[in-house]
């Protein structure tokens, strides 16, 4: 699999707001990691169906959100890849929201099987 390919097509479609893009490069065991939760980890969600409810909130949370400046790394042999990016966007209430994150993809026969998403804290 070209595995930077597949992180353009998901920075894509994720600037699309395309859920059922994004969905297609995901396995049906994937999990996602959110960085706000109660937990360490922030939020889990596993399983397709999961996965797809918590990208939904966050496209309904920020409904003009745009990830800029995207840079993908990628980690063949060990079937990863980093992309890197700047969230731009505006909550519902009107907050308007910038931070630098990145989200840390595992790989599995040409599937997402866990995305890892981090950003910093602004204060």
């Amino acid at each position: 699999m070209n595995i930077r390919a597949t992180l353009t097509e998901l920075s894509d479609a994720f600037n699309a707001h395309d859920l059922d893009r994004i969905m297609a490069l995901f396995a049906d065991d994937c999990v996602l990691e959110m960085p706000r939760g109660s937990k360490p980890w922030g939020t889990r969600c596993e399983g397709k169906r999961n996965v797809r409810d918590a990208l939904a909130t966050r496209f309904e949370g920020l409904p003009d959100v745009h990830y800029g400046n995207p840079e993908h790394f990628v980690d063949a042999a060990a079937n990863t890849g980093i992309s890197k990016w700047t969230l731009i966007g505006t909550t519902r209430e009107g907050t308007r929201k910038e931070v630098q994150g990145c989200d840390f993809y595992t790989f599995r026969d040409g599937k997402v099987t866990r995305k890892d998403s981090y950003w910093k804290i602004v204060e």
